[in-house]
Protein backbone atom coordinates (compact mmCIF):
# COMPACT_ATOMS: atom_id res chain seq x y z
CA UNK A 1 0.00 0.00 0.00
CA UNK A 2 1.25 3.46 -0.94
CA UNK A 3 0.10 7.01 -0.21
CA UNK A 4 -1.13 8.65 -3.41
CA UNK A 5 -2.57 11.97 -2.26
CA UNK A 6 -3.11 14.25 0.74
CA UNK A 7 -6.02 16.72 0.66
CA UNK A 8 -7.14 19.43 3.07
CA UNK A 9 -10.66 20.62 3.87
CA UNK A 10 -10.82 24.02 5.59
CA UNK A 11 -14.08 25.48 6.85
CA UNK A 12 -15.24 28.57 8.74
CA UNK A 13 -17.17 27.54 11.83
CA UNK A 14 -19.83 29.45 13.70
CA UNK A 15 -19.16 30.43 17.30
CA UNK A 16 -21.00 28.63 20.10
CA UNK A 17 -23.53 30.59 22.10
CA UNK A 18 -22.39 32.71 25.01
CA UNK A 19 -24.11 30.26 27.34
CA UNK A 20 -22.04 27.44 25.87
CA UNK A 21 -18.69 29.22 26.16
CA UNK A 22 -17.91 30.23 29.70
CA UNK A 23 -14.91 32.50 29.25
CA UNK A 24 -14.58 36.28 29.32
CA UNK A 25 -13.15 35.75 25.84
CA UNK A 26 -14.79 34.48 22.69
CA UNK A 27 -14.07 33.00 19.31
CA UNK A 28 -14.33 36.54 17.93
CA UNK A 29 -17.25 38.91 17.51
CA UNK A 30 -16.92 39.64 13.79
CA UNK A 31 -19.85 38.68 11.58
CA UNK A 32 -19.34 37.15 8.13
CA UNK A 33 -21.39 35.75 5.29
CA UNK A 34 -23.47 32.67 5.95
CA UNK A 35 -24.53 34.08 9.33
CA UNK A 36 -21.20 33.01 10.81
CA UNK A 37 -19.84 34.83 13.84
CA UNK A 38 -16.28 34.55 15.10
CA UNK A 39 -13.01 33.45 13.59
CA UNK A 40 -12.91 29.74 14.42
CA UNK A 41 -11.82 27.43 11.58
CA UNK A 42 -11.67 23.65 11.38
CA UNK A 43 -9.09 21.96 9.16
CA UNK A 44 -9.53 18.32 8.15
CA UNK A 45 -6.98 16.20 6.30
CA UNK A 46 -7.49 13.10 4.19
CA UNK A 47 -4.69 10.73 3.20
CA UNK A 48 -5.45 8.56 0.15
CA UNK A 49 -3.86 5.23 -0.82
CA UNK A 50 -3.55 3.16 -3.97
CA UNK A 51 -5.76 0.47 -2.42
CA UNK A 52 -8.69 2.82 -1.93
CA UNK A 53 -8.35 3.15 1.83
CA UNK A 54 -8.66 6.77 2.96
CA UNK A 55 -7.70 8.07 6.40
CA UNK A 56 -9.01 11.24 8.02
CA UNK A 57 -7.46 13.57 10.59
CA UNK A 58 -7.85 17.08 12.00
CA UNK A 59 -5.35 19.89 12.55
CA UNK A 60 -5.70 22.79 14.97
CA UNK A 61 -3.62 25.67 16.25
CA UNK A 62 -3.84 28.12 13.35
CA UNK A 63 -5.83 26.26 10.70
CA UNK A 64 -5.46 28.70 7.79
CA UNK A 65 -1.69 28.66 8.14
CA UNK A 66 -1.48 24.95 8.94
CA UNK A 67 -3.25 24.12 5.68
CA UNK A 68 -0.20 25.44 3.83
CA UNK A 69 2.10 23.39 6.07
CA UNK A 70 0.17 20.20 5.30
CA UNK A 71 0.48 20.83 1.57
CA UNK A 72 4.20 21.44 2.00
CA UNK A 73 4.61 18.12 3.83
CA UNK A 74 2.63 16.21 1.21
CA UNK A 75 5.67 15.75 -1.04
CA UNK A 76 7.37 13.75 1.73
CA UNK A 77 4.45 11.33 1.98
CA UNK A 78 3.51 10.47 -1.60
CA UNK A 79 4.73 6.94 -2.38
CA UNK A 80 5.28 6.02 1.28
CA UNK A 81 3.68 3.03 2.98
CA UNK A 82 1.13 4.50 5.48
CA UNK A 83 1.53 1.65 7.95
CA UNK A 84 4.92 2.96 9.14
CA UNK A 85 3.44 5.73 11.28
CA UNK A 86 6.37 6.37 13.62
CA UNK A 87 8.89 6.53 10.79
CA UNK A 88 6.73 8.97 8.83
CA UNK A 89 6.30 11.15 11.93
CA UNK A 90 10.09 11.26 12.38
CA UNK A 91 10.54 12.03 8.69
CA UNK A 92 8.16 15.00 8.90
CA UNK A 93 9.80 16.28 12.07
CA UNK A 94 13.31 16.38 10.66
CA UNK A 95 12.03 17.90 7.43
CA UNK A 96 10.68 20.97 9.22
CA UNK A 97 13.32 21.36 11.96
CA UNK A 98 15.37 23.69 9.78
CA UNK A 99 12.59 26.24 10.17
CA UNK A 100 13.03 26.33 13.95
CA UNK A 101 11.22 24.65 16.80
CA UNK A 102 8.25 22.52 15.76
CA UNK A 103 5.71 24.96 17.21
CA UNK A 104 1.96 25.04 16.74
CA UNK A 105 1.96 25.15 12.95
CA UNK A 106 4.38 22.28 12.41
CA UNK A 107 2.88 20.08 15.12
CA UNK A 108 -0.64 20.90 13.96
CA UNK A 109 0.18 19.80 10.43
CA UNK A 110 1.80 16.57 11.60
CA UNK A 111 -1.14 15.94 13.93
CA UNK A 112 -3.75 15.75 11.19
CA UNK A 113 -1.57 13.56 8.99
CA UNK A 114 -0.62 11.26 11.88
CA UNK A 115 -4.27 10.92 12.89
CA UNK A 116 -5.19 9.95 9.33
CA UNK A 117 -2.45 7.31 9.27
CA UNK A 118 -3.85 5.69 12.42
CA UNK A 119 -7.29 5.77 10.81
CA UNK A 120 -5.90 3.96 7.75
CA UNK A 121 -4.19 1.30 9.86
CA UNK A 122 -7.37 0.62 11.80
CA UNK A 123 -9.42 0.34 8.62
CA UNK A 124 -6.93 -2.02 6.97
CA UNK A 125 -6.89 -4.29 10.04
CA UNK A 126 -10.62 -3.92 10.63
CA UNK A 127 -10.25 -2.70 14.23
CA UNK A 128 -10.83 0.57 16.11
CA UNK A 129 -7.81 2.77 16.81
CA UNK A 130 -8.18 2.09 20.54
CA UNK A 131 -7.46 -1.58 19.82
CA UNK A 132 -4.16 -0.59 18.18
CA UNK A 133 -3.29 1.45 21.28
CA UNK A 134 -3.57 -1.55 23.61
CA UNK A 135 -7.29 -2.12 23.92
CA UNK A 136 -9.92 -0.57 26.13
CA UNK A 137 -9.45 0.43 29.72
CA UNK A 138 -12.97 1.91 29.50
CA UNK A 139 -15.84 1.87 27.01
CA UNK A 140 -17.06 5.38 27.83
CA UNK A 141 -15.25 8.59 28.68
CA UNK A 142 -16.44 11.17 31.15
CA UNK A 143 -16.76 14.69 29.73
CA UNK A 144 -17.08 18.17 31.17
CA UNK A 145 -18.96 21.17 29.83
CA UNK A 146 -18.71 24.94 30.17
CA UNK A 147 -20.94 27.09 32.38
CA UNK A 148 -20.61 30.80 33.05
CA UNK A 149 -23.80 31.29 35.08
CA UNK A 150 -25.71 29.31 37.70
CA UNK A 151 -28.62 28.98 35.26
CA UNK A 152 -26.46 27.33 32.61
CA UNK A 153 -24.81 25.11 35.22
CA UNK A 154 -28.14 23.88 36.52
CA UNK A 155 -29.42 23.19 33.00
CA UNK A 156 -26.34 21.11 32.22
CA UNK A 157 -26.63 19.27 35.52
CA UNK A 158 -30.21 18.39 34.63
CA UNK A 159 -28.93 16.90 31.36
CA UNK A 160 -26.58 14.55 33.20
CA UNK A 161 -23.34 16.53 33.07
CA UNK A 162 -21.31 15.91 36.22
CA UNK A 163 -18.34 18.26 35.72
CA UNK A 164 -18.35 21.94 34.77
CA UNK A 165 -15.72 24.54 34.00
CA UNK A 166 -16.10 28.28 34.04
CA UNK A 167 -13.65 30.70 32.50
CA UNK A 168 -12.55 34.28 32.64
CA UNK A 169 -10.38 36.42 34.82
CA UNK A 170 -12.63 39.40 35.50
CA UNK A 171 -14.24 38.17 38.76
CA UNK A 172 -13.26 34.52 39.30
CA UNK A 173 -13.92 34.08 43.03
CA UNK A 174 -17.50 35.32 42.94
CA UNK A 175 -18.20 33.34 39.78
CA UNK A 176 -17.02 30.09 41.35
CA UNK A 177 -18.86 30.84 44.59
CA UNK A 178 -22.13 31.34 42.70
CA UNK A 179 -21.67 28.15 40.71
CA UNK A 180 -20.83 26.07 43.78
CA UNK A 181 -23.87 27.39 45.63
CA UNK A 182 -26.10 26.57 42.66
CA UNK A 183 -24.94 23.03 41.83
CA UNK A 184 -23.96 21.78 45.27
CA UNK A 185 -21.15 19.42 46.17
CA UNK A 186 -21.92 16.58 43.76
CA UNK A 187 -20.68 18.45 40.67
CA UNK A 188 -16.96 18.82 40.01
CA UNK A 189 -16.04 22.44 39.27
CA UNK A 190 -12.99 23.88 37.51
CA UNK A 191 -11.89 27.32 36.38
CA UNK A 192 -9.86 28.37 33.35
CA UNK A 193 -7.88 31.55 33.98
CA UNK A 194 -6.11 31.95 30.64
CA UNK A 195 -5.52 35.48 29.42
CA UNK A 196 -5.50 37.96 28.05
CA UNK A 197 -4.39 39.40 30.26
CA UNK A 198 -2.56 36.62 32.05
CA UNK A 199 -2.20 36.80 35.83
CA UNK A 200 1.16 37.48 37.37
CA UNK A 201 2.50 34.54 39.45
CA UNK A 202 1.92 36.53 42.65
CA UNK A 203 -1.73 37.20 41.76
CA UNK A 204 -2.25 33.60 40.67
CA UNK A 205 -0.88 32.35 43.98
CA UNK A 206 -3.21 34.66 45.91
CA UNK A 207 -6.16 33.60 43.79
CA UNK A 208 -5.36 29.91 44.34
CA UNK A 209 -5.65 30.43 48.09
CA UNK A 210 -8.98 32.25 47.66
CA UNK A 211 -10.40 29.40 45.58
CA UNK A 212 -9.34 26.59 47.90
CA UNK A 213 -12.59 26.52 49.93
CA UNK A 214 -14.59 25.64 46.81
CA UNK A 215 -12.78 22.31 46.33
CA UNK A 216 -12.07 22.72 42.63
CA UNK A 217 -10.97 19.74 40.59
CA UNK A 218 -8.35 22.02 39.06
CA UNK A 219 -7.34 25.59 38.30
CA UNK A 220 -6.34 25.79 34.63
CA UNK A 221 -3.71 28.01 32.99
CA UNK A 222 -3.33 30.42 35.93
CA UNK A 223 -0.25 32.03 34.35
CA UNK A 224 1.21 32.50 30.88
CA UNK A 225 2.36 29.21 29.31
CA UNK A 226 5.93 30.45 28.91
CA UNK A 227 6.30 31.05 32.67
CA UNK A 228 6.72 27.49 33.91
CA UNK A 229 8.79 28.56 36.88
CA UNK A 230 5.78 30.49 38.18
CA UNK A 231 3.91 27.25 38.83
CA UNK A 232 6.24 26.50 41.72
CA UNK A 233 5.18 29.73 43.43
CA UNK A 234 1.52 28.77 43.05
CA UNK A 235 2.21 25.26 44.38
CA UNK A 236 3.97 26.68 47.43
CA UNK A 237 1.02 28.97 48.14
CA UNK A 238 -1.86 26.53 47.80
CA UNK A 239 -2.92 22.90 47.54
CA UNK A 240 -5.30 23.49 44.65
CA UNK A 241 -4.68 21.09 41.73
CA UNK A 242 -3.22 22.77 38.63
CA UNK A 243 -3.81 22.03 34.95
CA UNK A 244 -2.09 23.29 31.78
CA UNK A 245 -0.55 22.27 28.49
CA UNK A 246 -3.01 23.03 25.69
CA UNK A 247 -0.67 25.50 23.99
CA UNK A 248 2.34 23.18 24.02
CA UNK A 249 3.20 20.58 21.40
CA UNK A 250 4.92 17.17 21.34
CA UNK A 251 6.67 15.34 24.17
CA UNK A 252 9.48 17.89 23.97
CA UNK A 253 7.22 20.85 24.57
CA UNK A 254 5.41 19.20 27.48
CA UNK A 255 8.44 17.50 29.04
CA UNK A 256 9.24 20.11 31.69
CA UNK A 257 5.61 20.54 32.71
CA UNK A 258 5.37 16.80 33.36
CA UNK A 259 8.84 15.82 34.57
CA UNK A 260 9.01 18.64 37.12
CA UNK A 261 5.44 17.82 38.21
CA UNK A 262 4.32 21.41 37.83
CA UNK A 263 0.72 20.32 37.18
CA UNK A 264 -1.67 17.63 38.34
CA UNK A 265 -3.56 17.48 35.04
CA UNK A 266 -1.97 17.80 31.60
CA UNK A 267 -4.13 19.08 28.71
CA UNK A 268 -2.51 18.51 25.32
CA UNK A 269 -4.66 19.65 22.40
CA UNK A 270 -5.72 16.64 20.32
CA UNK A 271 -5.42 18.68 17.12
CA UNK A 272 -1.99 20.21 17.60
CA UNK A 273 0.00 18.15 20.13
CA UNK A 274 1.62 16.06 17.41
CA UNK A 275 -0.97 13.38 16.69
CA UNK A 276 -2.07 10.17 18.33
CA UNK A 277 1.56 9.03 18.19
CA UNK A 278 2.64 11.90 20.45
CA UNK A 279 -0.49 11.90 22.63
CA UNK A 280 0.13 8.27 23.60
CA UNK A 281 3.70 9.13 24.58
CA UNK A 282 2.59 12.23 26.52
CA UNK A 283 0.08 10.08 28.40
CA UNK A 284 2.81 7.59 29.31
CA UNK A 285 5.12 10.34 30.54
CA UNK A 286 2.28 11.74 32.64
CA UNK A 287 1.37 8.31 34.02
CA UNK A 288 4.90 7.88 35.36
CA UNK A 289 4.39 11.05 37.42
CA UNK A 290 0.80 10.27 38.49
CA UNK A 291 -0.51 13.13 36.35
CA UNK A 292 -3.94 12.80 34.77
CA UNK A 293 -4.84 13.44 31.11
CA UNK A 294 -7.68 15.79 30.15
CA UNK A 295 -7.13 16.80 26.51
CA UNK A 296 -8.08 20.28 25.39
CA UNK A 297 -11.00 20.17 22.97
CA UNK A 298 -12.88 23.43 23.37
CA UNK A 299 -12.28 24.87 19.92
CA UNK A 300 -11.77 21.60 18.02
CA UNK A 301 -13.96 19.91 15.48
CA UNK A 302 -15.56 16.45 15.63
CA UNK A 303 -12.74 14.41 14.07
CA UNK A 304 -10.26 15.40 16.78
CA UNK A 305 -12.92 14.60 19.36
CA UNK A 306 -13.17 11.06 17.97
CA UNK A 307 -9.39 10.70 18.13
CA UNK A 308 -9.35 11.87 21.75
CA UNK A 309 -11.95 9.26 22.70
CA UNK A 310 -9.88 6.46 21.18
CA UNK A 311 -6.83 7.60 23.14
CA UNK A 312 -8.69 8.14 26.41
CA UNK A 313 -10.29 4.71 26.12
CA UNK A 314 -6.87 3.06 26.00
CA UNK A 315 -4.84 4.83 28.71
CA UNK A 316 -5.08 4.36 32.50
CA UNK A 317 -4.64 8.01 33.53
CA UNK A 318 -7.69 9.45 31.79
CA UNK A 319 -9.51 12.16 33.76
CA UNK A 320 -12.05 13.32 31.18
CA UNK A 321 -12.53 15.21 27.90
CA UNK A 322 -13.49 18.84 27.44
CA UNK A 323 -16.62 19.47 25.36
CA UNK A 324 -18.80 22.39 24.31
CA UNK A 325 -22.18 20.80 24.83
CA UNK A 326 -24.17 23.26 22.70
CA UNK A 327 -21.70 24.09 19.97
CA UNK A 328 -22.41 25.66 16.58
CA UNK A 329 -25.38 23.84 15.07
CA UNK A 330 -23.33 22.86 12.00
CA UNK A 331 -21.11 20.60 14.08
CA UNK A 332 -23.63 17.77 13.95
CA UNK A 333 -23.68 17.98 10.13
CA UNK A 334 -19.91 18.26 9.63
CA UNK A 335 -19.00 14.72 10.65
CA UNK A 336 -21.03 11.57 10.96
CA UNK A 337 -22.03 9.94 13.14
CA UNK A 338 -22.37 12.85 15.58
CA UNK A 339 -21.40 12.20 19.18
CA UNK A 340 -23.81 12.86 22.04
CA UNK A 341 -23.26 12.70 25.77
CA UNK A 342 -25.39 10.56 28.04
CA UNK A 343 -25.29 10.93 31.82
CA UNK A 344 -22.04 12.87 31.54
CA UNK A 345 -20.22 10.32 29.37
CA UNK A 346 -19.32 9.89 25.70
CA UNK A 347 -19.44 6.39 24.26
CA UNK A 348 -16.16 5.24 22.75
CA UNK A 349 -16.50 4.55 18.98
CA UNK A 350 -16.18 0.92 17.93
CA UNK A 351 -15.96 1.11 14.11
CA UNK A 352 -12.74 0.39 12.18
CA UNK A 353 -10.17 3.17 12.40
CA UNK A 354 -11.51 6.34 13.99
CA UNK A 355 -15.05 5.48 12.91
CA UNK A 356 -15.86 8.94 11.54
CA UNK A 357 -15.93 10.80 8.25
CA UNK A 358 -16.78 14.34 7.17
CA UNK A 359 -19.51 15.53 4.83
CA UNK A 360 -17.28 17.17 2.23
CA UNK A 361 -20.18 18.99 0.56
CA UNK A 362 -21.27 20.51 3.86
CA UNK A 363 -17.71 21.57 4.69
CA UNK A 364 -17.37 23.24 1.28
CA UNK A 365 -20.40 25.44 2.02
CA UNK A 366 -18.41 27.35 4.66
CA UNK A 367 -15.13 28.62 3.18
CA UNK A 368 -12.67 30.22 5.58
CA UNK A 369 -13.09 33.99 5.92
CA UNK A 370 -10.86 34.86 8.91
CA UNK A 371 -8.85 33.07 11.55
CA UNK A 372 -7.52 35.63 14.05
CA UNK A 373 -9.18 38.07 16.44
CA UNK A 374 -8.67 39.95 19.70
CA UNK A 375 -9.90 37.27 22.11
CA UNK A 376 -11.64 39.52 24.64
CA UNK A 377 -13.80 42.62 24.35
CA UNK A 378 -13.64 45.79 26.40
CA UNK A 379 -17.00 44.91 27.93
CA UNK A 380 -15.61 41.66 29.34
CA UNK A 381 -13.89 43.53 32.16
CA UNK A 382 -10.78 41.38 31.90
CA UNK A 383 -8.46 44.36 31.67
CA UNK A 384 -7.94 47.00 34.32
CA UNK A 385 -10.13 50.05 33.67
CA UNK A 386 -8.67 52.29 30.99
CA UNK A 387 -6.10 49.77 29.76
CA UNK A 388 -7.98 47.67 27.22
CA UNK A 389 -6.46 49.40 24.19
CA UNK A 390 -2.99 48.54 25.47
CA UNK A 391 -3.69 44.82 24.78
CA UNK A 392 -0.95 43.76 27.18
CA UNK A 393 -0.03 40.10 27.64
CA UNK A 394 0.30 40.06 31.47
CA UNK A 395 -1.25 42.50 33.94
CA UNK A 396 -1.29 42.95 37.71
CA UNK A 397 -4.84 43.03 39.10
CA UNK A 398 -5.99 46.32 40.60
CA UNK A 399 -8.82 47.01 43.08
CA UNK A 400 -7.47 44.05 44.95
CA UNK A 401 -9.95 44.14 47.82
CA UNK A 402 -12.64 43.47 45.22
CA UNK A 403 -10.71 41.00 43.08
CA UNK A 404 -9.62 38.95 46.10
CA UNK A 405 -12.78 39.26 48.24
CA UNK A 406 -11.91 36.64 50.85
CA UNK A 407 -8.77 38.53 51.77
Amino acid sequence: MKITEVKTFLMHVGAPSLKSWASDGSFGTQTYSGNLTGTRNWLFVKVYTDEGVVGIGECSGWPRVIETAVQDLKALLIGEDPQHIERLWQKMQIAIMGHGMTGTVGAGAMTGIDMALWDIKGKVLGVPVWSLLGGQVRSQVRMYAHASTPETALALKARGVTALKCGGVSDPVRKIAALREAVGDDIDLMIDLHGPPWLTPADAATLARELEPYKLLFMEDPIAPDNLDGYRRIRDASNIPLAAGERMTTIFGLRQLIEEELVDVVQPDTGRAGGITQMKKIAAMAEAHHIMMAPHSGSLGPVAEYAALHLLAAIPNTLFLERIEDDWEGRAHTALPALTQENGFLKVPDGPGLGVDIDEDFVARFPSQANVSIPVSKASGSYVDGSFEEHVYVQTRMKRAHYFPKG
